[in-house]
């Protein structure tokens, strides 16, 4: 998994209170353009997101299914469950750029918290799936992000 490239408003959102990672909904956007960590706050900022008419279990397979939001020792987590975003009837994408963004808060509509960069344009046929893995802590979950 490419590493995630945190948006500079993420850093203030978390001190103004916008965010509460264990639960707020968590979500995903694919786009096919790059995002600009300085300049988005939200995900309307970033532009147009892909369409996901043949993205199965759509928008449910892009919430995050948080599974520990806790820290230890001073040091902060945000564990998910790994996703797997699946064609199904037709193609998914092209996309490069998969952002995770908050849906549930009430004080800002979809502020950003960070995006994966795959490098090169990804389109799932029909059939075809990809699994994005936040990290190995084991069982399938990963920390998504680490505040120290």
């Amino acid at each position: 998994m490419a590493a995630l490239n945190k948006f500079h408003i993420f850093v203030e959102d978390l001190a103004e209170a916008v965010h509460n990672l264990g639960t707020h909904n968590l979500r995903l956007a694919l786009f096919n353009v790059a995002p600009s960590v300085s300049a988005d706050a939200v995900l309307t900022d970033i532009g147009s997101e892909i369409a996901y008419t043949n993205l199965a279990s759509n928008p449910t397979s892009r919430d995050i299914t948080v599974t520990a939001s806790a820290q230890t020792g001073g040091t902060y987590a945000l564990e998910a469950s790994d996703q797997t975003l699946t064609a199904t009837g037709g193609a998914v994408g092209p996309f490069q750029y998969i952002t995770i963004f908050n849906e549930g808060t009430a004080t800002k509509t979809d502020p950003l918290i960070g995006y994966y960069d795959y490098t090169s344009a990804l389109t799932l046929n029909d059939g075809e799936s990809l699994t994005i893995d936040y990290g190995a802590n084991g069982a399938g979950n990963g920390n998504i992000l680490t505040i120290t």
